[in-house]
C-alpha cells in the first residue's frame, strides 16, 4: 500500500492561518494550476480541510493544486481588511512556490465554494481596484485567469440584504453597507461587472445556504454586460459541489478542462 500523499506547506505570513498547500501530481498532465478557496461564510470554524478532498482528486487527475487558507471571522483574526489581504498575499506567493518546487508556471483557475467563490472573483478583479484599496494590483497584472464559482456569494450586498447565515457578510465587513459604502464597493465583485475573465458559475436549485436566486441575479447582470460568463444550474444542494464523486463536482472538473482547452493566459 502506497503512503498517503502529503502536500508541501508554504507560509505567506506569521499567523497560523496564513499558509497554502501545494499539491503536485506524480505525472502532470494539465498546464492549468487550480487554486482552491474554501467556503464557510468566512468563519473560523471552516478551514482548508474542506479543500483537501478536492485537491486530492485534482492531483490524481494530473493538476497542480494550491489549497489556500486565510484568516477568518469569529475568532480567526480575519474580516475586513485582513481576509482580503490574505487572499491577495496567498495568490501572490504562488509563483514563488511553483519556482521553488521546480514546476512550470501555467494559467491559474480559481475554484471557490460559497464564500470562497466571493473571494476568488474578488481576487480576479484586483487590477480594477483603486490603488488605495487593500489587495489592489496594477492594471497590467492579473492573479487569476479564470474562476469557477461553486454556489459563490458573488453579490456581497445582496447577501447582506438577505441576511445570509445570520448576516455573515456584515460580520466579514465589520459594518453595514450604509456605514461605509466605499469599503463595501471595494469588497464586492458585483460592483465590478463584467468580471473581465472567464467565469463559470455552478449553482444547485435546492441550495438552502446560498439561494439559487443569488446566482441567477449575478449571472443575469454579468451576461447583460457582455461578460464571459457561463451559468449552469443542477438539481442538487450546496455541498455536492465539494464532494468528489458527486455529479456536481464532476461538473466542476469538466468545466476546468473546458476552460483550459479554451485557452487561458498564463504567467
Amino acid at each position: 500500500m502506497e503512503p498517503e500523499y502529503t502536500p508541501q506547506r508554504f507560509n505567506y505570513g506569521e499567523h497560523p492561518s496564513q499558509y497554502a498547500e501545494l499539491w503536485v501530481p506524480d505525472v502532470r498532465t494539465h498546464a492549468a494550476i487550480s487554486i482552491i478557496i474554501h467556503g464557510g461564510f468566512w468563519r473560523q470554524a471552516y478551514g482548508a480541510e474542506y479543500g483537501r478532498p478536492l485537491a486530492r482528486d485534482l492531483r490524481d487527475r494530473g493538476y497542480v493544486v494550491w489549497n489556500l487558507e486565510y484568516r477568518r471571522t469569529n475568532g480567526g483574526g480575519g474580516g475586513w481588511p485582513e481576509t482580503f489581504r490574505d487572499i491577495a498575499a496567498g495568490l501572490d506567493g504562488l509563483g514563488t512556490a511553483i519556482e521553488a518546487s521546480g514546476l512550470e508556471p501555467g494559467p491559474r483557475v480559481g475554484i471557490g465554494h460559497s464564500a470562497g467563490g466571493h473571494l476568488a472573483l474578488w481576487a480576479a478583479g484586483r487590477h480594477l481596484l483603486p490603488a488605495e484599496a487593500p489587495g489592489a494590483l496594477p492594471d497590467t497584472l492579473r492573479c487569476l485567469d479564470a474562476v469557477i464559482s461553486q454556489a459563490g456569494v458573488l453579490d456581497l450586498s445582496l447577501a447582506e440584504s438577505l441576511a445570509l447565515s445570520d448576516h455573515a457578510a456584515r460580520l466579514l465587513m465589520r459594518c453595514t453597507p450604509g456605514d461605509d459604502p466605499e469599503r463595501w464597493k471595494w469588497a464586492d465583485p458585483a460592483n465590478r461587472i463584467p468580471p473581465g475573465i472567464p467565469l463559470l458559475m455552478l449553482h444547485g436549485t435546492t441550495d438552502v445556504d446560498v439561494p439559487v436566486e443569488l446566482g441567477r441575479s449575478f449571472a443575469r447582470r454579468a451576461m447583460a454586460a457582455g461578460g464571459p460568463v457561463d451559468y449552469r444550474e443542477f438539481e442538487g444542494d450546496h455541498y455536492g459541489l465539494i464532494t468528489p464523486g458527486d455529479e456536481a463536482w464532476e461538473m466542476c472538473v469538466e468545466g476546468l478542462g473546458a476552460l483550459e482547452a479554451g485557452g487561458l493566459g498564463g504567467e
